[in-house]
């Protein structure tokens, strides 16, 4: 059958330089099999499905799938997805912002301009990191423990660990190796820029699937957004400020962060660069 499909690349500073996520549209009546099988076969690090809402408020449902693994949020597949949808037409109920339904719950999406936003959903896992997982975490990232300044749970779906490292510099420098310690990974490393620089931290994120080598995701939107509620929690940052990421793998990652009253919203470029139909 064919359905609608679009590729979004998502926070690049120009189309081809973010982070690209395969959106189905007219996901209705496949199996999670299907959905499976079709986001390892795109070897993006996220592919989605746009389904009708089931909840009232909401103008489609969104499912998400990094591979074989299906989350209940991700930050660069939620722009990507709602780009999508307004692609093929798309109307939100309430003029200006789109309102998502996925497995975190509703989540709004502002239109600004050209930007996407979307408000940062709650933490699901914060606090503290035990010392062993840092341990562990400092031992794959391969970085000398006196560059750790600050290290905390940062899960919104996804389930980062963040360290915050002294520089953007050294975050740069990191060359991570997990084979040392086999099982599931999602690390989030996070280091200030200097003084005057057109952005204010540096992001990478690292992540293993299955038995496969530790993998680095181009730009990640969850990680930014609790990234975000934790620095500026911490009086580490002060919103609005833009983020870099990608930059160790050739993208020009830039994901502008801002805050009004008890949210943070995290928004950047979502640009299509694939239109047309699949065989699904």
């Amino acid at each position: 059958m064919s359905r609608r499909f679009r590729q979004i690349d998502v926070f690049g500073e120009e189309p081809g330089t973010g982070n690209p996520v395969a959106v189905v549209l007219d996901a209705e009546g496949l199996d999670d099999a299907a959905l499976r099988r079709f986001s390892v076969w795109s070897n993006l690090s996220e592919c989605t499905f746009v389904l009708a809402p089931t909840e009232p408020g909401a103008d489609y449902r969104v499912r998400i799938f990094s591979l074989a693994n299906e989350l209940p949020f991700a930050g660069h597949p939620t722009l990507g997805t709602a780009r999508a949808w307004l692609d093929v037409g798309g109307e939100p109920a309430t003029p200006g912002v789109i309102v998502q339904q996925c497995g975190a719950g509703l989540i709004p999406v502002r239109i600004d301009g050209e930007r996407l936003t979307f408000a940062a959903p709650p933490r699901i896992r914060s606090g503290p990191v035990d010392p062993a997982t840092l341990d562990a975490v400092i031992a794959i990232l391969g970085v000398e423990r006196d560059a750790v300044v600050d290290a905390e749970w940062l899960d919104n779906g996804p389930g980062w660990v963040g360290i915050l490292l002294d520089s953007a510099e050294t975050v740069l420098g990191l060359r991570p190796d997990a084979s040392a310690h086999p099982g599931r990974w999602d690390i989030g490393v996070i280091g200030p820029d200097e003084p005057g620089s057109p952005v204010a931290f540096e992001l990478r994120a690292f992540f293993t699937e299955g038995t496969e080598p530790l993998r680095e995701d181009p730009v990640t939107g969850s990680l930014n957004a609790a990234a975000a509620q934790w620095l500026l929690a911490r009086g580490r940052a002060t919103a609005p400020y833009v983020a870099a990421q990608g930059t160790a793998i050739g993208r020009r990652g830039r994901v502008h962060v801002s805050a009004e009253a008890d949210r943070v919203w995290v928004g950047g470029r979502t640009d299509v660069v694939v239109s047309g139909t699949i065989e699904l």
